[in-house]
């Protein structure tokens, strides 16, 4: 182990008599340029919203009537005939809501430690609230990033699992899972280890390339 920090008793007994190649204590839940890109995102998804919701629903706050054309007529909308407004009413707090969880994660993702890591010959384990996490080197695509310096660094593992995002302007893309371990000292020497370990665990045959028989 690189660190000399005292396990969770939970964790201590789920390792059990495993051996250890390093144990660290993520800083962060994930690197700070991620958090403040939701933040960002949702501060500006809210003051969008917030413009609309002015100039939409301002006047009708203040008894007074809107005018808006929906599929080519002309609509009027008022304190006496809310009917109008209540389907772009929806969608507006749809929007807001969404903005105001995409920011409220954003925050809490800043502040929220990442929790104990812990690697083994065949897992990378993770405790955060009370809950053992385990996945195993084979789940890793083997690309690896490595951001700061070898005092506080983060190493961000990519999985083989994801989801498929679609695009209208071009092909689908896969977005694949990822684990941060945030905020560690000897970044590139426990770099060096999650390599080792990815690829005695590979489950893909060497000479065989994925996706071709």
């Amino acid at each position: 182990m690189f660190e000399n920090i005292t396990l969770p008793p939970n964790l201590s007994a789920s390792l059990g008599s495993e051996t250890q190649d390093f144990a660290v204590k993520s800083t962060r839940l994930q690197p700070v340029k991620k958090s403040l890109y939701s933040i960002l995102i949702g501060l500006a998804l809210l003051a969008i919203m917030g413009i609309f919701v002015s100039a939409f629903l301002g006047p009708i706050f203040q008894g007074q009537e809107v005018h808006f054309t929906a599929n080519g007529s002309p609509v009027t909308a008022g304190p006496g005939n809310l009917g109008p407004i209540v389907l772009p009413s929806i969608i507006l707090g749809i929007f807001t809501l969404v903005g105001l969880g995409i920011l409220i994660y954003g925050i809490y993702s800043l502040i929220k430690k990442g929790g104990y890591f812990v690697g083994t010959p065949t897992r990378l384990v993770n405790y955060i609230n009370e809950n053992v996490k385990s996945t195993d080197w084979e789940q890793f695509t083997g690309n690896i990033e490595v951001s700061g310096n070898d005092a506080s660094g983060t190493l961000t593992l990519q999985l083989r699992t994801g989801k498929t995002v679609s695009n209208k302007r071009g092909p689908d893309k896969f977005v694949p899972d990822v684990i941060y371990i945030c905020g560690i000292a000897n970044i590139f020497e426990i770099e060096k280890l999650c390599r080792k370990r990815i690829k005695e665990n590979d489950p893909t045959p060497a000479g065989v390339v994925p996706g071709i028989v």
